[in-house]
Order: structure tokens, then C-alpha cells, then sequence
């Protein structure tokens, strides 16, 4: 079966935030793409840059999302699994804040909260991530994990689903990278926005 072609999610604004800068009144179903610095994120970045190639290699810059579900919080799938935490907790980090805009009905974005909010306590699903590797290392479409179980892009794709984000991908198997290339947040948007903030 063959995967139907990309398409670009519609959207409204992407907002650039430099770090010691933060976001005011932000909207619940918003989301963030970060940039971390560390081992596991560098290990992200490169299965990224396995499956993306070319002018879209830019797109891997991204290793990290997690959704606003409030003014101040928002809920992201880390390791010791997915949880609410302060969305100022990235403020001494950069990272854009993908505005959903009018193209979201505020009952679907209430819809997507609601979905991140009831999977908090639930674990990291490890095992989607060796799915994932599997995939890029081969090139098989072959997609295996435990339900109910999420990695930060894949909780954040799920729930997006609930609003006019059609993916064409399993959203288990859905990367930072990929919800960057969805959504319209590469580097040259970022290097664009580091140079005038």
C-alpha cells in the first residue's frame, strides 16, 4: 500500500522564542518544537536526518514538542513519561510556538487538550522509538509499540488529530522533525527570527 503524499497542515502564525523570552496567553491546542542539547537529543536528531533528506534536512533541527493545554502548562511524553509541566520550564531554551489559528475549531482544540490531558501518567514508549529506528535503519513500514504508551511528537500528533491535521503517517511514528515539515518550522524560519529578535 502506498502512502499518500505530504501535505502541509494548515495553520496560523509560528512564533520564534529566544531564550529568557516567553510566550504570553497562549492557546490550548497550540503546541511547541524545542532543541535540546543532549545525548538522547542528538540521538533524535540523527534517526531524524536518516529518513529526511535534502532541503528538508533542515527540519531535523527540532528534537522536542509537547502541547499548551493552558495559559502556563502544557503536557510533553519525556522519558519517565508523559506529564504536565510548566510550559516556562523552556524559557532559558528556544523554541517556536505553532499556533493553530483559526483553522482550528476551539471545540477540536478542546478535543486535543482533553486527549493530552488523559494520557498524563501514561509511560514513554520505548519501544516505539526502537520501531522507529527499526524503520529508518531499514526502511521498513513496519510499526509496532504499545498502546497508550506515547514519545513527545507522537502524543502531540494524536492529539492534533482532533483537530484538521491529516498525517500521512502512523502519528506513533510521527518525529519533532516531521511535526516541523507539517507545520512550517524549519531553520531558515529560525535563523530568519534569531536574527531579528
Amino acid at each position: 500500500m502506498r502512502r499518500r503524499p505530504f501535505a502541509p497542515v494548515p495553520r496560523g502564525a509560528v512564533r520564534y522564542f529566544g531564550p529568557g523570552t516567553a510566550v504570553t496567553s497562549p492557546q490550548r491546542g497550540d503546541f511547541i518544537l524545542t532543541h535540546g542539547q543532549g545525548v538522547f537529543s542528538a540521538l533524535i536528531r540523527s534517526g531524524q536526518s536518516l529518513r529526511i533528506h535534502g532541503d528538508d534536512r533542515q527540519f531535523t533541527y527540532w528534537n522536542h514538542a509537547a502541547m499548551i493545554v493552558d495559559a502556563e502548562h502544557i503536557v510533553e511524553a519525556l522519558g519517565s513519561g508523559v506529564t504536565r509541566s510548566r510550559l516556562d520550564k523552556y524559557k532559558p531554551k528556544e523554541y517556536f510556538l505553532v499556533e493553530l489559528g483559526e483553522s482550528a475549531h476551539p471545540v477540536d482544540r478542546e478535543q486535543a487538550v482533553a486527549f493530552a490531558l488523559q494520557c498524563v501518567g501514561q509511560p514513554y514508549d520505548w519501544l516505539t522509538i526502537v520501531s522507529i529506528a527499526c524503520s529508518l535503519i531499514t526502511g521498513t513500514k513496519l510499526s509496532f509499540g504499545y498502546e497508550g504508551e506515547y514519545i513527545c511528537s507522537g502524543l502531540v500528533a494524536r492529539s492534533l488529530e482532533r483537530t484538521n491535521a491529516i498525517f500521512n503517517r502512523d502519528p506513533e511514528h510521527i518525529m519533532p522533525a516531521d511535526l516541523a515539515k507539517y507545520y512550517g518550522v524549519d531553520a531558515r524560519t529560525r535563523a530568519a527570527a534569531v536574527a531579528t529578535a
